[in-house]
């Protein structure tokens, strides 16, 4: 029969469930609501029975940790069973790790893991490490309001910080989306050659483009007769214009066409809608916008009718929270125009540069200058050519990117864009620092390939054949246990998300947790680096250890494509 253990990844959730179920148990010795030898267990059991621990102290000597407070609420004077222990050192399942012992100390009951057999069998599949530990089905329209017409298309030199911010966001949202199975489509789309796409280009963002004599107007027409002929048309106001003395839109009869967008989310029953939503005046650019949802869903559904029956898709709007409200307008117009999209909200906080005022296209050439003047500071002349100017353009996208995106989503961001400032190109600074250890990796393995064509070395065998129970230092369990056992549970979150919160209109897909992983990764590979010299002499009673250092190294080099890559960041060689 196939060992369960060895056909199933490691994951750190179900580890901690089945310690949380070993604790629990059959308890012997339980107090009880009278006293301690009721038998019973309490009411009131804490759900967090279990700790992974994650810092280098802490591992040193437990790898989860069930505190005392927990053991003092199961179990009389907080002593454990011996068959309850026995349960916990003895776990098996799917996904669980190994254990190696465990003992209760003061600061409660301490396991650890068989740290060699993770390291074996962790590291002889590393590539499901690095892949969602399930596919899930079903399609999402991702909308972009900042790249809608208002009515004027928006352009580089227009689009605010704050707007960068969404696009940004929209962009990683989809690479993590379809990572996790979804189909995913993008809103809106932009005429190809635009001055948008080609900003948009030099941060490595793919948008989808249409020629520029494309037209989209018969869908158009067919929403604003939708709308004409809807339940929720506020027929009696019409006639009163919005705002006085605002000038009529090209198009826009005196008798303009208006919606009672507190009915739509009311009657529908829709959660979390600004309840100031009132009756709205149907504008061209709004129903340009919802035939461009309308278009995006449609293309979504078709896209994935070949893989299961799907009849719609979830729409996730995108917005800055200056404009959120509007966004909410525009999503009960189509709601009432008849779109059955389930819509929801990711929503942006502000983007704030004290001192000054910058746009898109400053920030991006305020950022590239600075990050040529670094590099010119540490390389000198041969920061010049091809090379070196796609380096820099890949830098100055992984800068911004980690500056807009390493903050919860909902919080503000504050950015230092004071020429004077520069980009530093080392020490704990989000995307240069992440770049420049993923750079290092390659440097290393770079060495160790001309060393095995100069004879140096021999090739790295299979893992079945190291034991890796010459790995002691601690960096090295601190990398397989914080960073490469846990990335696939990471890719799990956005899908988990936004299948698991309920139906309100906002949604928080915990956006930041890929930048915070790879900053962290980073100073902790640093710190190992520094401290570890990994290609060693080339004697042979040395290879094993090396072997298996460079076995954790090669996977956490794949760690850092794979993490960077749903941030459309190539690796780059050097810096």
């Amino acid at each position: 029969m196939e060992n369960i253990e060895e056909s199933s990844p490691f994951r750190i959730t179900p580890t901690v469930q089945a310690l949380g179920s070993a604790l629990r148990g059959e308890p012997e010795n339980v107090r009880g609501p009278n006293g301690p030898a009721s038998g019973d267990r309490i009411n009131g059991e804490p759900e967090k029975l279990w700790f992974k621990e994650s810092s280098a102290k802490n591992l040193r000597n437990r790898d989860f940790l069930s505190p005392t407070t927990v053991l003092n609420t199961l179990y009389a004077e907080g002593q454990v069973p011996p068959s309850v222990m026995g349960r916990v050192l003895s776990l098996r399942g799917r996904g669980v790790l190994p254990l190696a012992g465990g003992e209760v100390m003061g600061e409660g009951l301490r396991v650890r893991v068989d740290r060699p057999t993770a390291f074996r069998q962790v590291l002889a599949r590393a590539a499901d490490y690095l892949k969602p530990s399930g596919q899930r089905q079903g399609g999402v329209v991702l909308n972009c309001p900042a790249l809608h017409p208002k009515p004027s298309a928006p352009s580089p030199d227009t689009l605010t910080l704050g707007q960068l911010r969404t696009v940004l966001l929209t962009d990683h949202l989809g690479a993590l989306l379809r990572r996790q199975g979804y189909t995913v489509s993008f809103c809106p789309v932009l005429p190809e050659g635009s001055d948008t796409i080609v900003f948009l280009r030099m941060l490595g963002i793919d948008w989808p483009t249409v020629p520029s004599s494309w037209t989209n107007e018969d869908r158009e027409e067919r929403l604003l007769g939708a709308l004409q002929s809807s339940p929720y048309r506020d027929v009696e106001s019409e006639g009163r214009r919005e705002g006085a003395g605002r000038k009529l839109e090209e198009g826009e009869n005196e008798r303009s066409l208006r919606v009672n967008l507190k009915r739509v989310f009311q009657e529908e029953g829709l959660l979390g809608y600004d309840p100031s939503l009132g009756t709205c005046t149907v504008h061209r650019d709004s129903v340009c916008q919802m035939a461009q949802l309308d278009r995006a869903t449609e293309d979504c559904v078709s896209s994935q009718s070949h893989i299961q029956q799907v009849s719609t898709a979830t729409v996730l709007h995108v917005t800055s929270c200056q404009d959120e409200f509007r966004q909410q307008q525009i999503a009960m117009l189509w709601r009432a125009s008849g779109a059955m999209a389930t819509q929801r909200h990711v929503v942006c906080g502000p983007v704030k540069t004290p001192g000054t005022h910058l746009t898109a296209a400053q920030y991006l050439q305020l950022r590239r200058v600075q990050m040529k003047e670094a590099s010119e500071m540490k390389y000198g002349e041969q920061v010049e050519g091809k090379t070196w100017d796609d380096i820099i353009k890949v830098m100055t996208s992984a800068t911004m990117r980690f500056e807009l995106l390493s903050t919860v989503h909902t919080s503000p961001v504050t950015l230092d864009v004071q020429r004077e400032g520069g980009v530093s190109t080392k020490g704990p600074r989000g995307g240069v620092f992440v770049m420049y250890n993923c750079a290092r990796l390659h440097t290393l393995f770079d060495s160790y390939e001309r060393g095995v064509e100069k004879g140096f070395y021999p090739e790295i065998p299979e893992g079945s054949t190291l034991d890796f129970s010459s790995l002691k230092e601690e960096g090295e369990w601190l990398l397989l246990f914080n960073y490469l056992i846990p990335f696939s549970e990471l890719l799990d979150q956005s899908g988990q998300a936004l299948e698991c919160e309920g139906g309100v209109a906002r949604v928080n897909l915990k956006t930041e947790q890929v930048c915070k992983f790879l900053v962290s990764l980073s100073k902790d590979f640093s710190s190992f680096y520094n401290r570890v010299h990994v290609l060693g002499e080339p004697l042979p009673h040395l290879f094993n250890q090396m072997f298996c250092r460079l076995q954790l190294l090669r996977a956490l080099r794949e760690l850092y494509h794979t993490a960077l890559d749903t941030l459309h960041l190539p690796p780059i060689p050097q810096l």
